[in-house]
C-alpha cells in the first residue's frame, strides 16, 4: 500500500505546474491584451488630439478670416454713410432728430395752410395784371396797326405807287393793260430829264403816262418831215414807233416856248397819242407830275425796267 502512495504523488504535482502554467499563460495573454487596448486607446487619443487641432486652427483662421470680411464691410458702410452725410447736409443717424422731423412736419404743414392762402390771395391779385396785360395788347396793336398805315400813307404819297396802262399810245415801249412801278422819291430830291417816262395828273380823276421830249425855258417845234427841233437844233431820238405825219403836227408845227416850270411831252406812238401838241393837254406842269416810271411789273413775262 506504501508503494503505491509513492507512485500518485508524482502525478498530482505535474496536474499543479501544469495548472500554474496554464494560468500565467492566462495572465500573459490578458496583460498582452490589455497593453494592446491601452496602445491602441492612446493612439486614438492622440488622433483626437490632432483632429482637435487641426478644427481649432481651422475655426481660428475661419475666425480671422470671418473678422477682416467684418472690417471690410463695416469699412464700406461707414464710407457709405459719409457720402450719405456728405450729400444730405451731413445728417445724423442719431434718434435725437426724430422728434425735430416731427416738429418740422408740423411746421411743413402749417406751411402748406399758409402756402394755399397765400396762393388764392395771390391769385385774386393776378387777376388784374392779366386785365392790364389785355389792354396793353389791345394798344401795341393799335399802335402796330397805325404805324403800318403811316408807313403805306408814306410810300404811296412820298415813295411810289402802282399804275396801269390804258390805251395804246406809249407803243411799243408800254402795251395796253401794263401793271407799273412809278418811283416819287427821285422827283422829291432831283427834276424830271429828257426822255423819261412820266405818269401826270391829266385832271382830277386821270392820269396819262408819256415821254418828256421838252424842258422848261426850251422852244420846240416839229417840222412837215415829222422831225423834231429843241431851239432850232434837231432832237436824235429814236423812241418814236413811226415818223409823225403831217396832220399829226398840232400846235407844235409853230415852236412852242415853255415857261419855267413846264414840259413838252409826246407818247412814242406818235401819230395815235394824246398829248403837249394838242391844246386839251398843252404843256404839263411840273407840279402835275406824279412821278418816274422805272419798272413793269405785270405781265410778268414782260418784268423788267422802262428805258
Amino acid at each position: 500500500m506504501g508503494f503505491k502512495k509513492k507512485k500518485n504523488q508524482p502525478k498530482e504535482n505535474v496536474a499543479e505546474i501544469s495548472e500554474d502554467i496554464a494560468e500565467k499563460k492566462e495572465v500573459d495573454k490578458n496583460t498582452e491584451t490589455e497593453e494592446k487596448n491601452a496602445g491602441t486607446a492612446e493612439n486614438k487619443g492622440m488622433e483626437k488630439n490632432t483632429e482637435k487641432d487641426t478644427e481649432a486652427e481651422g475655426s481660428d483662421s475661419r475666425e480671422k478670416a470671418d473678422s477682416g470680411d467684418d472690417a471690410l464691410k463695416s469699412e464700406k458702410k461707414n464710407k457709405k454713410k459719409d457720402k450719405k452725410k456728405k450729400r444730405s447736409g451731413e445728417k445724423s443717424d442719431t434718434d435725437e432728430q426724430e422728434p425735430e422731423r416731427d416738429t418740422e412736419q408740423d411746421s411743413g404743414k402749417t406751411k402748406g395752410k399758409t402756402g394755399k392762402k397765400n396762393k388764392k390771395r395771390r391769385k385774386k391779385k393776378d387777376k388784374k395784371p392779366e386785365e392790364v396785360n389785355i389792354v396793353k395788347e389791345l394798344l401795341s396793336l393799335i399802335i402796330y396797326i397805325g404805324i403800318v398805315v403811316l408807313l403805306c400813307f408814306i410810300i404811296i404819297n412820298f415813295v411810289g405807287c402802282r399804275s396801269r396802262v390804258d390805251g395804246e399810245s406809249m407803243m411799243p415801249t408800254l402795251n395796253d393793260k401794263d401793271n407799273l412801278w412809278v418811283d416819287k422819291l427821285s422827283y422829291t430830291f432831283g427834276d424830271p430829264k429828257r426822255f423819261d417816262v412820266i405818269i401826270f395828273n391829266y385832271n382830277e380823276d386821270t392820269t396819262y403816262v408819256k415821254r418828256i421830249i421838252g424842258l422848261p425855258g426850251e422852244s420846240v417845234r416839229i417840222d412837215k418831215d415829222g422831225k423834231i427841233y429843241i431851239n432850232d437844233r434837231l432832237l436824235v431820238e429814236d423812241y418814236g414807233k413811226e415818223k409823225i405825219g403831217a396832220n399829226n403836227l398840232g400846235r407844235a408845227s409853230q415852236p412852242v416856248l415853255l415857261g419855267k416850270d413846264e414840259y413838252f411831252v409826246l407818247g412814242d406812238n406818235r401819230n395815235n397819242s394824246s398829248d403837249s401838241r394838242w391844246a386839251d393837254v398843252g404843256n404839263v406842269q411840273r407840279e402835275d407830275i406824279v412821278g418816274k416810271v422805272v419798272l413793269r411789273i405785270y405781265p410778268f413775262k414782260d418784268i423788267g425796267f422802262v428805258k
